[in-house]
């Protein structure tokens, strides 16, 4: 039974890779304009669990629903189309392109469904100054420091008004000052859209900016709110 008000919600996920189970029962859920952190220490399962819900790896079992609808039941190009316009990504290296500027690679998810290059560019400014990166938007990813290309990141995963923010170690490349100024930002404007995060970390300052914290072990979950 899917909690009411739940965006993405998975149970009982099996993944093995080989004789490892990276997954083990695992259990999720969300609702819109949440911050759930997924924390464990390294090779627990929580980045396979992020790529699972993200419907980049198809899990050996379970069920993850999105908007009502069973990620299984999608074939490739929906899953694509739905990574394209409904979620949004940040990796702990950014991985900014780095022959394009930086407000080429915010505007990049806009060009990649169609929008024309103009009104894409103007979106992506329109990002990057809720970001505080807007005067950097014709310098290319090499030409800035991490903390402002992971801001450029940032707001490249909200340039298409995602559902849902995948952040996988978002600040595990920078610094604790810009590790902080970045959460501060991510969270203000995703929740200012409504967007739901997903938030993989280890550390537990990222994971403060959280509403909820899921803890995994041995690819297992623990929803740490319902212990509590």
């Amino acid at each position: 039974m899917i909690p009411a008000g739940t965006l993405l919600c998975a149970t009982a996920l099996r993944k093995a890779y080989g004789p490892t189970k990276a997954l083990d029962d695992a259990a999720f859920s969300i609702h819109p304009g949440e911050v759930v952190a997924v924390m464990g220490p390294s090779g627990s399962g929580k980045s396979t669990l992020l790529h699972c819900l993200a419907g980049i790896v198809p899990p050996d079992s379970g069920t993850i629903t999105y908007a009502g609808r069973e990620l299984s039941a999608m074939n490739d190009a929906e899953r694509s189309a739905l990574r394209r316009s409904e979620f949004g990504f940040v990796f702990q290296f950014g991985r900014l392109v780095p022959e394009l500027t930086c407000v080429e690679n915010v505007a990049l998810p806009l060009r990649l469904n169609g929008v024309k290059r103009k009104q894409a560019e103007r979106t992506a400014l329109e990002w990057m100054e809720r970001l505080q990166v807007e005067d950097l938007g014709a310098k290319r990813p090499g030409e800035v420091s991490g903390g402002q290309g992971q801001r450029v990141a940032v707001a490249r995963s909200l340039v298409t008004r995602p559902r849902v923010i995948f952040a996988d170690e978002p600040t595990g490349a920078l610094d604790s000052l810009n590790g902080e100024l970045v959460m501060q930002l991510l969270t203000e404007a995703a929740r200012s859209a409504n967007a739901a995060v997903v938030l993989v970390t280890h550390e537990t300052r990222v994971a403060a900016y959280s509403d909820r914290e899921i803890v995994v072990r041995d690819g297992r979950s623990r929803d740490m709110e319902r212990i509590a």
